[in-house]
């Protein structure tokens, strides 16, 4: 897992522009895969064939970034943000610029020596900011293939840290990709699963949306990240979601406007992970939410639920997350798409 981890995080893939992920991903599922198929929105669509019910199981495979949208004079560029940023998160961080090849820069901003008081106490926002990829001259930079629209990601490798856990970007959502892909191969059940790698979830949840409609699944699991609160600061959540305790199926997001679970839902996947021992967590959310949101309110409705990786420092190049968390949420949905035709 943490070779597929490893592979999918370190590639990059921002909203709407995730061909490069894509591409691995559908390698990874072409030996398990009947048909395979990428829609109008480029959602990936992997179908194995079987009876009812059909199984959906969906992860986005989108990133956070930023787009260019102005490349000044002396060949600094302006960037513009794509999916939910924390300003200073972006600060000083190393990107690669999608031109005619990969073109790296660095963001960066006007130094502390040059500021005046008032302004060394406020937080740098994104548009005060600039990447430099070290070209002297707006034309020397179009040469390159960089111009306004060129998409922009975080350059960024995953590293392992003590205790079985490691640290990466774009762990929303390449941890849950990789749920996905192990999941689906090691389920032993004679059901219709499709594996879908979403688009632009980080931008609206549309990928789910329409290739939801498509499919019109009997039901649907989304694997995702959510947010562990066992780190300093994080005690006023109120929330007992932690590293190493188990992946989290999901009661409640968005307090209610993103996902309520149905019962249902909520009893398949935790007399599933209770029949087969696999430690797991339940969480209610009041904030964010996943493509379960748009797939359960598609056409007229589809059961769905979430299974979720804890992670720390979620939106960052820093994520965090426990292997053993990993290994639980595979567990889970794998078992899940087997003990489907008891539920559906």
């Amino acid at each position: 897992m943490k070779e597929l981890i490893t592979r999918l995080s370190n590639a990059h893939g921002i909203s709407g522009y995730e061909d490069e992920i894509r591409e691995i991903i559908k390698a990874e599922l072409e030996d398990w895969a009947d048909e395979i198929k990428i829609d109008n929105m480029g959602n990936l669509i992997c179908t194995k064939n079987g009876g009812e019910p059909e199984i959906m199981v969906a992860a986005h495979m989108d990133e956070i970034g930023f787009v260019v949208k102005y490349i000044d004079d002396k060949g600094f560029i302006r960037i513009a943000p794509i999916g939910g940023w924390f300003s200073q998160i972006a600060l000083a961080q190393r990107v690669v610029l999608y031109g005619k090849k990969k073109i790296y820069g660095v963001i960066g901003c006007k130094p502390p020596h040059l500021m005046k008081d008032e302004e060394r106490k406020k937080g740098i926002e994104i548009k005060d900011m600039f990447v430099d990829i070290g070209a002297s001259s707006k034309d020397e930079a179009l040469e390159l293939g960089i111009n306004v629209g060129t998409p922009v990601a975080l350059d960024r490798e995953v590293v392992e840290l003590s205790n079985g856990r490691i640290t990466g970007k774009a762990f929303d959502n390449r941890v849950g990709v990789a749920v996905m892909i192990e999941a689906v191969k090691r389920a032993n059940a004679d059901v219709t699963v499709h594996a879908v790698a979403t688009v632009q979830e980080e931008v609206g949840l549309k990928g789910a949306r329409t290739s939801a409609f498509a499919l019109e699944p009997t039901a649907a699991i989304a694997v995702d990240t959510c947010v562990a609160a066992d780190f300093p600061g994080s005690e006023s959540a109120h929330m007992d979601v932690k590293l190493g305790k188990g992946a989290a199926i999901t009661v409640v997001d968005a307090s209610g406007r993103g996902l309520i679970a149905s019962p249902k839902v909520l009893r398949w996947l935790t007399e599933t992970a209770d029949k087969y021992n696999i430690p797991y967590q339940l969480e209610v959310a009041e904030g964010g939410t996943t493509d379960a949101t748009a797939i359960h309110l598609t056409k007229a409705g589809i059961p769905a639920g979430v299974v979720s990786v804890p992670a720390r420092y979620i939106h960052s190049p820093v994520e965090v997350v426990d292997i053993k968390d990993v290994e639980s949420a595979v567990g889970i949905v794998a078992r899940a798409i087997e003990t489907s035709k008891n539920y559906f």
